[in-house]
């Protein structure tokens, strides 16, 4: 099942690489490793994706590609997995990494509203930069974690089933 879902929303490399954009990186873009739908490069792939997600810097699906193409596993689960922060959960993801990073280092609470300005960030940012980062880090590693099980064993648990019940149709067939 797992292999067949992310097969349906793959991207060709044949297409991707015949883009204008890409054409000072289509000698990067030939690995079938990049492209192909495998457990061994879509699990990790899905996890990066999902640990980047949780990191409080921009350009997520960049940063998640980049590191997919230099470890070689599949490049658009990684980058489609990093939209797991959009605008209405990054907030919610941010405020519990500050608040985890905050209760390991002891640091005080403080009270913030988050304003996007220069004043912002050269005040309050700078105060709650520490507690955020280890905080996200934290549970961004937990939930790469959880999700790289969680897909490999759903990923393991299909091929099993598909095994069985293909074993299951040939011993049928003989009878």
């Amino acid at each position: 099942m797992p292999r067949r879902f992310f097969r349906k929303i793959a991207f060709k490399r044949r297409h991707m690489s015949n883009q204008w954009y890409m054409f000072s990186f289509r000698h990067l873009l030939h690995d079938h490793r990049l492209w192909g739908i495998r457990r061994r490069t879509v699990v990790p792939a899905f996890a990066i994706g999902l640990f980047i997600a949780f990191m409080p810097v921009p350009g997520h699906t960049l940063i998640s590609v980049l590191i997919a193409l230099a470890i070689r596993v599949n490049i658009p689960i990684a980058a489609l997995s990093t939209w797991v922060s959009n605008p209405l959960t990054i907030g919610p993801m941010c405020y519990f990494g500050y608040c985890l990073g905050q209760k390991l280092l002891g640091a005080p609470l403080q009270n913030f509203q988050f304003d996007m300005s220069w004043d912002w960030i050269t005040h309050t940012f700078v105060t709650i930069w520490q507690p955020m980062l280890l905080g996200c880090v934290i549970l961004g590693a937990a939930v790469a974690i959880t999700g790289y099980v969680t897909l490999n064993l759903l990923w393991r648990l299909s091929i099993s089933d598909y095994k069985k019940r293909k074993q299951k149709n040939r011993s049928n067939r003989y009878i």
